[in-house]
């Protein structure tokens, strides 16, 4: 499938398109009238363990390509020649990886899960070409953070901590919300890995989250600590922990 499929609109934006997915995913899942029909144009549906993987498989088939992969190199082929490629890729990888996180799990299969993973290690290569040293951090996040989703606790474990040391080294480049949610991933690391310091150091990453100054930003990370799985730590209270 090349890159000039007929249903592609010219002024078709990548966003859009994924937007549409998600929107797809949730009406047959939760039964929309038409939903589950209009999806299974595209094959056979189970609403139950409907992804958003199927659901962007649905909307590159009524586009006129054969995967979702084919809709991101279309776009990608239409950028202007100057544009950095690398920085496109890492923020379409990691925008694809968004969506597909709210599936994952130990029991997604194996395919789906080595797909997840080597987008998140795809997308912080590309910042290492492209980004900043706090894209880099960022990138180490999203690897931890999708290792443990589907259970690769020796691949979160590496990767975790190296965007804490990422700040130690270029501190200037990094923000207070990058800092809290460094020790986020640290602490979710730990509580899944049986670390005696899991508590102590959700202890100190809400502290952090607490001294973020952007509100909105703040919320960010707060709704990030509330949410699971915590492992170990589930559903322990908040704790204080010692004074930094």
């Amino acid at each position: 499938m090349n890159s000039t499929a007929p249903d592609l609109p010219v002024q078709a934006d990548l966003g859009q398109l994924r937007n549409q997915a998600k929107d797809l995913r949730l009406a047959v899942q939760g039964g929309k009238p038409g939903a589950a029909e209009r999806a299974a144009k595209a094959g056979p549906v189970d609403p139950v363990h409907f992804s958003i993987h199927d659901a962007q498989h649905v909307i590159a088939r009524e586009h006129g390509f054969a995967r979702w992969q084919d809709v991101v190199s279309a776009f990608g082929n239409r950028q202007p020649r100057e544009r950095d490629l690398h920085r496109w890729f890492a923020v379409e990888l990691n925008n694809a990886l968004g969506d597909l996180l709210f599936d994952l799990t130990p029991a997604t299969p194996r395919a789906e899960q080595d797909r997840a993973l080597y987008q998140a290690y795809a997308a912080c290569y590309h910042w290492l070409e492209a980004g900043t040293p706090a894209n880099h951090g960022r990138g180490e996040y999203t690897i931890a953070q999708t290792a443990l989703a589907i259970g690769r606790l020796q691949v979160a474990a590496h990767h975790a901590p190296r965007y804490a040391e990422l700040i130690a080294e270029h501190p200037a480049a990094f923000t207070d919300w990058d800092r809290a949610f460094a020790t986020e991933i640290r602490a979710r690391t730990a509580a899944a890995t049986g670390a005696p310091d899991a508590r102590e150091l959700k202890a100190r990453a809400r502290r952090l989250a607490d001294r973020v100054v952007h509100p909105d930003a703040r919320e960010v990370v707060l709704d990030r600590l509330d949410r699971g799985p915590w492992f170990a730590l589930e559903g322990q209270s908040h704790a204080t922990g010692p004074t930094e």
